[in-house]
């Protein structure tokens, strides 16, 4: 194999290599088997093209135009051309699942599932992507060192997403590709030029006493990417995502100013979720209210609608209010009684979402929260999240009747236009069953009941938590097709239907009732976790309907019996309730005999994600101790190129001393030499091994414009090495060791501030230890060649002699 095909194969394998640390963030992994196999067919083009040979920007076009190929035969072929070329249905396809991949990335759990194109695509494309780019940098373009700039691309990217765990093994993998794809391509350059000194044999006193090394151009990159990787990740903010893991947090400007917060879809990856074995408490509360039955903590309502999914929209955050404001919509004449909550969240439990019952119309929380006045929820700020969290919400518990939502008035222009837009890509099958559902009904009331009882009653859906979760347009057009889903696919498919017959709807995501215990104190688990659709009344506000079957409570102005109530007067406001002395609800409301339960049969996974999974009280200690000691190494290694060239430093110049008793030597000189040639290279000049001594400190004098004294001191050094490697019988030549300091003393002074502090913690003549690593490893092979070959070659009777 020829050093290029050799260095594209390492080019491909440690682009390999530095994929794993994508492993952890899909399931199933078989798809590495299929990046390593179009990655093989990217690099077996770019030997191809070297071999012609093209130049090289034809080559890196080549392998680009290929890839592309690749990617349209397995994710566009049905809109492609001949199946593989793209064309612009095809690249439009493209366009669609990488935006589809991107809300799957912030949706979905990790692992995440495998069977989504778009994330299949953008881990895929990411990797030919990477592996283009090393491939170039290193085979085409041969400066392997800058390669590692993309392979710690891909790898911190990983490791920012991941959750932790054994992200220090794929460190370690992706290190090992890199470090052989620089050691490759040094023994290529090798191969090909040879060496213009040998290798300095070294005094057991530590001095070179032989030839320099030689230059391989590009390594100084190397030092300083692997030294990144380990810090990169560490700052990066991780994505726990998924149902239970963290959940987008608030941002803003201080306590007083606003910001804005933009949080990811929460209801996704629930089929996983919704059928754990093992259920929790979440919240324990106390509330006034003698009916709980009604008592839904909502988390965060769902507005922005893109065809494909539900999610909160970015919203404008403020400081919350000492008392909150009137909800939207709500009139005067609408029946409402103040009740008194205080809700205690579990220990492992932390979300960054404060479940309130809604409306609030006051908080007592301890802790850095924010207001969203738009949908009326506390969100975390810098971190702040429920776990182990005490705290009081006073809430009103709206009570219209029938015939006030059956004569509420049109709500506002703005609001309508915004709670009611459909995108183009909802499959026209929705609204043409809402209106078949809906026929003969005089508003939109009515209308809504229709659809609630359609879900619920009428239309014969079924409650099934296998059922996959579904993304796409087409997702609700299956469900209501397929007829069988859970709390995600009732409340989606209600909102959307309402919208389409101009309501205003949202779905809000939360915690249905939970169950009262013996104490008086209603207990709320995993499994009472919900979504459920809100629509828009004008005169009452955003009012709640349950069309999931056998879940949650349908409200009382939903069922018949309702429909005759006249308008009561609104009564005044209960008295608060003390955190302390709160009322214990009535135990003859059972939230057990509204609803039946079934043990893992909830929308556990309609949670916004709390940010650790349970159980979890805190980091561990070999999790501390692990990351404190990569926190350490990653130190040291930033810091070994100061200490080694400090430490390199005072063996050369300690080995030029010498007295009577011990001769100057070639090695003493050469050590010297070399110490000025690292020297000049630290404060940017580079060295060139092909100049003769002479003719380097010429150049070191020229490029560093050295004055008269010290350019007699670097022509001094180079006239004693050439004095030891040509004279016959070299004369010593005292004071070399302060002829290398006045040097470095002259560069100094003469260099800017930038260049002063980088000579010192990043010299680049540092990049020798790494040489030195691989001269070493070479040697070491080239040994144990020569005793296997010396073994193998003997004959039996020689065998027989030596054993």
């Amino acid at each position: 194999m020829s050093g290029r095909a050799r260095l594209a194969l390492c080019a491909w394998a440690a682009t390999l290599m530095a994929s794993c640390a994508l492993l952890p963030l899909v399931s199933p992994t078989t798809w590495i088997v299929q990046g390593a196999c179009l990655l093989g067919v990217q690099t077996l083009v770019g030997v191809a093209t070297r071999r012609v040979p093209l130049p090289r920007p034809l080559t890196v076009a080549s392998q680009a135009l290929v890839t592309l190929l690749m990617l349209t035969l397995v994710f566009a072929h049905a809109q492609a051309p001949a199946g593989f070329v793209p064309g612009p249905d095809a690249l439009r396809h493209f366009a669609e699942l990488l935006r589809q991949g991107g809300d799957d990335i912030a949706r979905y759990a990790i692992p995440a599932p495998l069977a989504s194109d778009g994330i299949r695509l953008m881990l895929l494309g990411g990797v030919l992507v990477i592996g283009l780019a090393v491939d170039a940098l290193a085979v085409t373009f041969r400066s392997a060192a800058p390669a590692g700039l993309p392979l710690l691309a891909l790898y911190s990217v990983a490791a920012g997403l991941s959750e932790g765990g054994a992200d220090w093994l794929w460190f370690l993998v992706a290190a090992a590709g890199y470090l052989m794809l620089l050691l490759t391509e040094g023994r290529d350059r090798l191969s090909q030029w040879g060496r213009v000194f040998g290798a300095a044999p070294r005094t057991p006193g530590g001095a070179e006493t032989g030839t320099p090394a030689p230059v391989r151009s590009g390594r100084r990159i190397g030092v300083v990417a692997l030294g990144v990787a380990l810090v990169v990740p560490l700052a990066l903010p991780g994505m726990n995502g998924g149902l239970l893991g963290g959940m987008g947090s608030g941002g803003g400007a201080g306590d007083s100013g606003g910001g804005t917060i933009s949080a990811v879809n929460p209801l996704v990856s629930l089929r996983d979720s919704l059928n754990v074995d093992e259920n929790r408490q979440v919240l324990s509360l106390r509330t006034n209210t003698a009916d709980v039955s009604d008592l839904y903590l909502r988390i965060v309502s769902l507005d922005d609608f893109d065809g494909s999914t539900w999610k909160p929209a970015k919203r404008h955050i403020v400081s919350v209010p000492d008392r909150l404001p009137t909800p939207t919509g709500l009139g005067a004449g609408v029946r409402r009684t103040v009740v008194d909550t205080r809700i205690s969240a579990a220990d492992w439990y932390a979300q960054d979402w404060l479940p309130m019952p809604y409306p609030p119309s006051g908080v007592q929380v301890a802790g850095k929260w924010r207001y969203e006045p738009v949908g009326m929820t506390l969100v975390g700020d810098h971190g702040e999240t429920t776990r182990g969290k005490t705290y009081l919400v006073k809430s009103l518990d709206v009570e219209p009747t029938a015939e006030q939502l059956a004569d509420a008035p049109q709500p506002s222009q703005t609001l309508r236009r915004e709670y009611t837009k459909l995108p183009g890509s909802v499959p026209a099958v929705v609204a043409a069953t809402a209106r078949e559902v809906t026929k003969g009904t005089k508003n939109a009331y009515e209308r809504a009941v229709k659809l609630q009882d359609y879900f619920t009653q009428d239309g014969g859906f079924q409650y099934n938590t296998q059922v996959q979760v579904g993304t796409g347009p087409d997702a609700i057009a299956r469900f209501l097709k397929d007829k069988q889903g859970f709390c995600v696919h009732f409340s989606f498919a209600m909102a959307a239907m309402a919208r389409s017959l101009g309501i205003p709807a949202r779905v809000a995501v939360g915690f249905a009732p939970g169950t009262q215990q013996a104490d008086g104190s209603v207990a709320v688990s995993l499994k009472d976790a919900h979504a459920w659709p809100e629509l828009y009344f004008e005169g009452v506000g955003w009012t709640r309907f349950e069309p999931t079957p056998s879940r949650g409570t349908t409200p009382s102005y939903t069922q018949p019996e309702t429909s005759g109530d006249t308008v009561p007067d609104v009564p005044s406001s209960s008295q608060s309730a003390d955190v302390s002395t709160s009322a214990a609800p009535s135990t003859t409301a059972s939230c057990g005999s509204v609803r039946d339960r079934e043990p893992v049969a909830d929308c556990a996974g309609a949670l916004p994600p709390a940010t650790t999974t349970p159980g979890a009280g805190g980091p561990r200690w070999y999790e501390v101790a692990g990351w404190s000691l990569l926190g350490v190494l990653a130190v040291a290694l930033l810091l070994f190129p100061m200490v080694w060239r400090v430490r390199r430093r005072a063996v050369r110049l300690a080995s030029a001393r010498h007295t009577s008793a011990v001769p100057q030597t070639a090695g003493h000189v050469l050590a010297v030499w070399r110490e000025v040639t690292d020297t000049a290279w630290d404060y940017g000049i580079a060295p060139d091994e092909a100049l003769t001594p002479r003719k380097a400190a010429q150049r070191i004098v020229r490029l560093g414009e050295l004055d008269a004294v010290t350019a007699g001191s670097v022509h001094r050094v180079a006239g004693a090495v050439e004095q030891f490697l040509f004279a016959p019988r070299p004369s010593p030549v005292p004071g070399l060791a302060e002829e290398a300091r006045a040097l470095r003393a002259a560069l100094h002074g003469r260099s800017s501030w930038f260049l002063r502090v980088r000579a010192v913690v990043a010299p680049r003549s540092a990049v020798r230890a790494v040489w030195a690593v691989a001269d070493a490893w070479a040697a070491a092979r080239a040994g144990w060649r020569l005793r296997w070959t010396a073994l193998f070659r003997r004959g039996p009777s020689e065998q027989r002699q030596g054993g």
